[in-house]
């Protein structure tokens, strides 16, 4: 059997159209979509929802959730924005029986909601981070934003406490083929569990990282010269890494580089990756300026936390 979860989310773009009728139907509305891959469905979801890279796409856990019949009305129309309030109608104390009842979404998915609320209680309710608090709210997909704003923290301060208990990813091959027959694909996804699987290397390695979904202003362009890069990285003799969270483009076939993490585009996900890779061999230096608006807001804080950005 295979031992991972994929989930697809599209990205909307509804704010750019104020008079498209936002209302999810058999029509397709997104711009764009993200992908992710898990252990399991709670850490494959948010890990898609992070991969958006849109203000709001996360499940929050502050403030006021709001009134719950509201939001259980709200739930009723298919939006993009209805899980957000699905979780929310959850926090405001809707059961699982009025979830179901106003949105039809099959009862397991539900629960699955409510397992990730669970978890998020439990991490506002501790006295502090322990490393098997922390270790089990990586496992359902937590980022370490989410968490510092369940704690009032700085996103920085959970990331050293987590990599001071000893708390970081691995990273898992995709077998495509159920282990019915040996096949080895040179693409990985994170997880916390125990052994990882990214082989040592005796080639320096160039990190790129991609474009992120499709949005308006942002298309398959960047995806283009990130592929073509990786080619020319290639030829020059280096081992060529990329980071990419959209299944529909280039950069994301497997045959496309030597290594390809899919991963979301975030400053956490991307140190994580850097560390893994500086573990397996050297590396040469990290790209940011092929993959758009994405990667060259990340490209401060990476040079911030030591990783050697080159070409810009």
């Amino acid at each position: 059997t295979l031992d991972y979860v994929v989930v697809k989310a599209p990205r909307f773009a509804f704010e750019k159209f104020p008079s498209a009728d936002s209302t999810l139907t058999t029509t397709m509305k997104s711009v764009g979509e993200a992908m992710a891959i898990g252990r399991n469905f709670t850490e494959a979801l948010q890990k898609a929802l992070r991969s958006l890279e849109k203000k709001g796409s996360q499940f929050t856990f502050v403030g006021e959730p709001g009134d719950k019949a509201l939001l259980l009305e709200e739930s009723v129309r298919p939006t993009d924005g209805r899980i957000n309030s699905v979780m929310q109608a959850i926090r405001a104390g809707a059961t699982p029986e009025e979830v179901f009842e106003s949105t039809k979404i099959d009862p397991w998915f539900v629960d699955q909601l409510f397992l990730i609320k669970e978890i998020a209680d439990e991490l506002g309710a501790a006295d502090k981070l322990d490393p098997e608090l922390l270790a089990e709210a990586k496992r359902h997909g937590f980022s370490d934003a989410q968490i510092a704003e369940i704690r009032g923290l700085r996103e920085d301060v959970v990331r050293e406490v987590r990599h001071a208990l000893g708390v970081r990813p691995v990273y898992k091959t995709v077998d495509t083929c159920a282990a019915e027959f040996a096949a080895k694909t040179p693409y990985f996804y994170s997880s916390y569990d125990e052994e990882t699987e990214v082989a040592p290397r005796e080639k320096p390695a160039v990190i790129i990282l991609g474009s992120g979904p499709n949005r308006i202003g942002q298309g398959i362009e960047f995806d283009y010269s990130c592929v073509h890069a990786s080619f020319a990285l290639s030829d020059a003799g280096y081992e060529t890494v990329m980071v990419n969270c959209n299944p529909e483009t280039v950069s994301t076939d497997y045959d496309t580089s030597d290594r390809l993490y899919f991963e979301p585009l975030t400053l956490e996900d991307v140190l994580e990756i850097v560390h893994a890779e500086s573990l397996a061999g050297p590396i040469a230096g990290v790209i940011v300026q092929l993959g758009g608006q994405t990667p060259l807001g990340l490209a401060q804080a990476l040079k911030d936390n030591g990783v050697p950005v080159v070409g810009t």
